[in-house]
């Protein structure tokens, strides 16, 4: 997923994880902070707003809770969560 990598994630990134990137990358490219190349840190800020908002897009719609607490407490194990979600063979 290029959102994914864009934004710099892991496949385990949490939600708190994923708005944390978003702030530290907003941070570092807003284009205040790049008086001399303001063109490339507005194209590049824009880009980490479009990832960022296709990942959020993906986690409020996706069927599961993306929630740190909720990810901990409903730990599954591979077979479990093929059962879970297809039923059993």
């Amino acid at each position: 997923m290029k959102s994914k990598s864009l934004l710099g994630l892991r496949e385990t990134s949490t939600l708190k994880e994923i708005k944390q990137k978003y702030k530290d990358l907003m941070k570092q490219w807003h284009p205040d902070k790049h008086k001399d190349d303001v063109e490339k840190a507005t194209k590049i800020s824009m880009q980490i707003n479009e990832a960022y908002q296709i990942i959020l897009d993906y986690c409020n719609n996706y069927e599961y809770s993306f929630d740190e607490d909720s990810i901990k407490r409903k730990s599954y194990s591979p077979s479990e969560w093929w059962h879970d979600k297809f039923g059993s063979r």
